[in-house]
C-alpha cells in the first residue's frame, strides 16, 4: 500500500469501514429527494484509531503546508468537530466547534470556544456535498469577526454546485479525498464494474437528473 498517495488510502479506507457505500445499480434517496448512486458516512471513520490518525495527520499536513499562518481550527458540528479536535491538538492550536444553529438557551451561541477578532481561522468538515452548511459555518465565523483562510474536509463529491459556491464565497475548498479518486479505488479493488463506473460518472456531472 507504500506506493497510494493519501488521497487514495483513504479512499480505500472510507470503502473499507462501509463510511462510503456505492449502489450504483439500486440508488439511495437523501434527504433533499435526490437520488444518489453514493451514501457517505464519514462518522463512522471515528470508530477506526488508524483511520482517524490517517485523517488527522492529512489535515495536519495540508494546513502546515497551505495555511501555516492558521491560528484557530474551528469544527463543523457535528461531523467536523472530532477531526478538528484531533488536528488542533498535533498543531497544538486552540478550537472552536460552530453549530448549525444557534442554542437554544441560555446565550444562544452559534460558537462555542473562544474567538479572537481577525483571528485567521481554518474550518474541519467530514463531508462536502452541495457545500451550502459548510459556506454557513465558515460564515458565521466571519460574522463573529475571524477570518477565514479555507474549508478543509475528508471528502467531497465534487457536485458542479459546490465548487460554484465556494468560489462565489471567495474560499478555498481542501479535501483529503475525492469522489473521482473513490470510485478509481473502488474500480480497482473490485468493488464495482466500469459499467457500474460510468452510471457514477454520468451522477456526478448531472445528480438531478440521475434515475429519471
Amino acid at each position: 500500500m507504500s506506493h497510494l498517495s493519501l488521497a487514495e488510502r483513504i479512499a480505500d479506507d472510507l470503502l473499507a469501514t462501509g463510511a462510503v457505500v456505492l449502489r450504483p445499480d439500486e440508488p439511495f434517496t437523501w434527504s433533499s429527494g435526490l437520488k444518489s448512486p453514493i451514501y457517505c458516512d464519514n462518522r463512522i471513520t471515528i470508530s477506526h484509531p488508524e483511520v482517524r490518525e490517517r485523517i488527522a495527520e492529512g489535515f495536519t499536513a495540508e494546513i502546515r503546508a497551505r495555511f501555516p499562518e492558521t491560528a484557530l481550527i474551528a469544527g463543523a458540528a457535528t461531523g467536523g468537530i472530532p477531526h478538528a479536535a484531533w488536528a488542533s491538538q498535533k498543531l497544538n492550536l486552540p478550537m472552536i466547534y460552530v453549530r448549525d444553529k444557534p442554542k437554544g438557551h441560555g446565550k444562544q451561541n452559534m460558537i462555542e470556544g473562544v474567538l479572537a477578532p481577525g483571528q485567521k481561522t481554518v474550518v474541519i468538515e467530514d463531508l462536502v456535498s452541495t457545500g451550502g452548511s459548510s459556506l454557513k459555518v465558515a460564515e458565521a465565523v466571519r460574522e463573529a469577526g475571524g477570518d477565514v483562510l479555507a474549508v478543509l474536509a475528508v471528502f467531497t463529491y465534487k457536485l458542479p454546485k459546490a465548487e460554484q459556491m465556494f468560489a462565489a464565497a471567495g474560499i478555498p475548498l481542501v479535501t483529503l479525498t475525492d469522489y473521482d479518486v473513490l470510485i478509481g479505488r473502488a474500480l480497482a479493488g473490485g468493488r464495482i464494474g466500469n459499467d457500474q463506473l460510468e452510471l457514477l460518472r454520468t451522477w456526478r456531472q448531472n445528480p438531478e437528473a440521475f434515475g429519471k
